[in-house]
């Protein structure tokens, strides 16, 4: 009997078997493979009025409320292209942050960073194409609106200090690669090009520089984003004399002083200068490199652009230069008022430091389907999404221990609560 139930279950168990492992067998033949990470175009992705084209990269693994990195083309050249040439796809899968790739359309694929439209806030031109992904990209990853930057080689290196210019308030700091200042290819005929500039024979005071990038956005007066420039001393293209024109108008934008605060050499050939800090974010860092044409970025300039930005760690220095972690000093009390589709919502920013704080700029972000309409006591923008409110002239000092009220009226689709994640010129408030 015992032998006999054996062989009965030894026959059981061969019959198992025999119709579980061709399952198991077809199951690892026909398992799709592990998904990757792809750069994908967006289309339809907000206002673009030059019609620039978007493509977009994110890692299997993003950080949590990652960060956002614009990386910008040179003429001739397209996002796909950046993409490929570039490290920046693959920090972002070692550090977690997102790249938005946009691509030029017009003859040349240059972009616009000559017209009086592109170099005015909100002018129509390629900065809006741009700005407009950055938003897209905050509505649908749930990205950290006080860390997003932007790098560019030559025409993007130009849109770099462009977008810097115009959109003060959207980016964090920028890295531009064999470029001019802000301005200096400005032309009014129609034409894209400077000759003048692209030759470095454009030199002005470091006011006047300074005052090209104020007017691109009057009245403005919150947190600069900080710049890191690069330059070759044989460059042929966008002459060498553009490297010490943008370092005279970047210290002035960012109230520091001319004279490096540090100055080494990280590797053979680079000269490299800081200025108003003497670390690694400091307000203004400059590379020059000996010998080197316009062929930039080269290998290993990509993960020192993400160092100055701070995205090699989950914190982000303060603007305008800083330790990275730097803690908040501030607070921010929100409440709101909803009726039918309708709201008001008011904020209470407090001071929590020991010093006064002069201009201000306070990001936080909108719950779905609002849309302010109107404002009290501080500018918006944009009106949905990741909003920055910043000072008017009568409450751009707020004394050490004392507190601003700003507020806003907003449509809504059925989520009236406060806003969300406030940062206060970049570094988050608490909340109460």
């Amino acid at each position: 009997m015992l032998n006999r139930a054996a062989r009965h279950i030894r026959s059981l168990l061969a019959a198992l078997f025999a119709g579980v492992l061709p399952l198991l067998a077809a199951l690892l033949v026909t398992a799709p493979p592990a998904q990757a990470a792809t750069l994908t175009e967006v289309t339809n992705f907000g206002t673009n009025p030059s019609d620039l084209r978007m493509h977009l990269y994110v890692p299997d693994t993003v950080a949590t409320r990652p960060a956002v990195l614009v990386a910008v083309h040179y003429c001739t050249g397209s996002g796909p292209a950046f993409y490929s040439g570039t490290e920046f796809a693959s920090l972002a899968d070692r550090h977690g942050f997102i790249v938005i790739y946009p691509s030029a359309t017009r003859s040349g694929n240059c972009f616009d960073v000559s017209s009086p439209q592109a170099l005015t806030r909100g002018g129509g031109s390629d900065p809006v194409g741009i700005r407009s992904m950055v938003d897209y990209v905050q509505r649908t990853h749930n990205t950290d609106p006080a860390r997003v930057f932007v790098t560019g080689a030559s025409s993007g290196a130009m849109m770099t200090n462009v977008l810097l210019g115009v959109y003060p308030d959207v980016f964090r700091a920028g890295a531009a690669f064999a470029g001019v200042p802000f301005g200096c290819f400005a032309t009014t005929d129609g034409s894209g090009w400077n000759s003048a500039c692209a030759q470095g024979q454009v030199s002005r005071t470091p006011q006047e520089w300074g005052n090209a990038v104020r007017n691109a956005y009057p009245g403005y007066s919150g947190a600069r984003p900080r710049m890191q420039i690069w330059h070759g001393t044989n460059d042929d293209t966008l002459r060498y004399p553009n490297f010490g024109e943008q370092v005279k108008q970047w210290t002035n934008v960012l109230g520091v002083s001319q004279t490096p605060s540090y100055t080494d050499t990280p590797q053979a050939n680079w000269n490299r200068t800081r200025y108003g800090g003497t670390g690694a974010q400091a307000p203004v860092e400059a590379i020059s490199l000996q010998s080197v044409g316009h062929n930039v970025p080269q290998s290993g300039m990509a993960a020192r652009v993400i160092e100055f930005f701070g995205l090699d760690s989950t914190t982000t220095p303060p603007p305008g230069g800083g330790e990275p972690g730097t803690p908040a000093a501030c607070r921010v009390t929100a409440t709101t008022n909803s009726w039918n589709t309708g709201l008001t919502a008011s904020l209470t920013i407090t001071n929590t430091g020991s010093t006064p704080l002069s201009g201000w700029s306070l990001r936080s972000t909108l719950p779905a389907g609002q849309t302010i309409t109107s404002g009290w006591n501080a500018s918006y923008s944009p009106s949905s999404g990741a909003v920055t409110a910043t000072n008017v002239t009568h409450n751009a000092t707020i004394a050490a221990g004392a507190s601003v009220s700003i507020g806003f009226q907003a449509y809504h689709t059925g989520n009236a609560g406060a806003p969300t994640a406030f940062t206060l010129n970049g570094a988050s408030c608490a909340t109460s």
